[in-house]
């Protein structure tokens, strides 16, 4: 698959990864032979950075192509708004958006990005299966068309997407989309997935994509991906199975059984789709993944749901109240982790309202050190 080029904006910035406060103060004192007089030099040592990795599910994708460059460039709709101010305060070196519609010559993204007070100087977006046409009844209702018979879910081709923001230089991708999900080993397929449809169907819904981030002295490699929604199926539970094998593909890479492992540091990030304790879905990929990682737990204020898991942990409510954890940021065990979070305020925090007309999910952050 082709990529299009990451394209830099010639900008200043605010600040580059942040630098965190060292409370230590290094002394060297220095001995006059002549005088036996004791002299204090403070050194100045450079400060060790973080850099702020963030996820959202963003919200934003429209029902139709072009829509939502139209409401970039127009100014047109409060959620969409609201959305550009939650990137801005959420303020992240590195940002993957899910959720996010993608076409061929990035202008959906380039227009987002000339809307922020200050652009990232290095985007990507990334080319998502969904919309795709199959040529194939895949929901098998008797019809050859319509959402439900793409490569991946979608009313036209490139819906809900992702794309990465970055202060920092961002490397060639390698991607995994293209993958057939027959192809997965250990693949749970569904049992009515015939010959011809299993010779096509990739397991990836908006992607898996392996993408390398220059820190200067060495390279954070991102494992990118937002999962299908285990719901909306049948008995056969063709999305559940899907969505359970979109989170396995990493456990298979990096045990060795799909290809070359990725060298450390490395982060998996974006929307698994799916709360490893509460909601639909079969947990057993997610937690064999957040068990060969680093799970930091990042936490907000969300309000408590009676749920299993622990409601501080959640990054989206449902329509029926329920809080689910589905979007996660899992740095690989040598990465030093200075800080976690989710973006769920008080309910008379200034940002709350903004959160609430963007997205039902809420933005995920994590600080590493450099």
């Amino acid at each position: 698959m082709g990529f299009p080029a990451c394209q830099p904006l010639h900008a200043r910035h605010r600040h580059g990864p942040r630098r965190r406060h060292d409370p230590r103060t290094p002394r060297d004192r220095a001995k006059s032979a002549g005088l036996g007089l004791l002299a204090g030099l403070i050194l100045a040592l450079p400060a060790q950075a973080d850099i702020k990795l963030a996820t959202w599910d963003s919200g934003m994708s429209q029902r139709g192509p072009g829509l939502l460059l139209h409401r970039l460039t127009r100014q047109d709709g409060p959620e969409i708004e609201a959305s550009l101010q939650v990137i801005e305060a959420l303020d992240a070196d590195i940002l993957l958006l899910t959720d996010i519609d993608w076409d061929l010559r990035s202008q959906t993204l380039n227009a987002l990005n000339a809307r922020l007070k200050t652009p990232y100087p290095h985007v990507l977006a990334l080319k998502p299966n969904t919309g795709i046409p199959s040529g194939l009844d895949l929901n098998h209702d008797g019809a050859l068309a319509g959402p439900r018979d793409a490569l991946a879910y979608g009313l036209f081709p490139g819906q809900s997407g992702m794309a990465l923001l970055s202060r920092l230089p961002i490397g060639q991708p390698e991607s995994f989309t293209d993958l057939l999900w027959r192809d997965l080993p250990g693949a749970n397929l569904p049992p009515d997935l015939t010959e011809e449809e299993a010779a096509l169907l990739p397991l990836s819904t908006s992607g898996h994509y392996v993408i390398p981030i220059d820190l200067g002295d060495k390279t954070l490699t991102l494992l990118a991906y937002a999962a299908t929604p285990p719901v909306f199926d049948g008995p056969e539970d063709r999305n559940g199975r899907r969505n359970a094998d979109e989170t396995a593909l990493w456990s298979r890479l990096l045990d060795g059984s799909l290809g070359t492992p990725p060298q450390a540091p490395f982060v998996v990030i974006g929307k698994p789709n799916l709360d490893p304790y509460d909601g639909d879905g079969i947990p057993a990929p997610i937690l064999a993944l957040m068990a060969q990682l680093q799970d930091p737990e990042p936490r907000g204020l969300a309000p408590p749901d009676g749920g299993n898991g622990d409601p501080a942990l959640d990054t989206s409510r449902l329509k029926s109240g329920e809080g689910l954890r589905v979007d996660m940021i899992l740095p690989s065990r040598d990465i030093e982790v200075t800080g976690a979070g989710v973006m769920w305020p008080a309910p008379n925090d200034p940002l709350t309202p903004l959160l609430e007309a963007a997205s039902p999910h809420r933005p995920v952050w994590v600080t590493i050190a450099e």
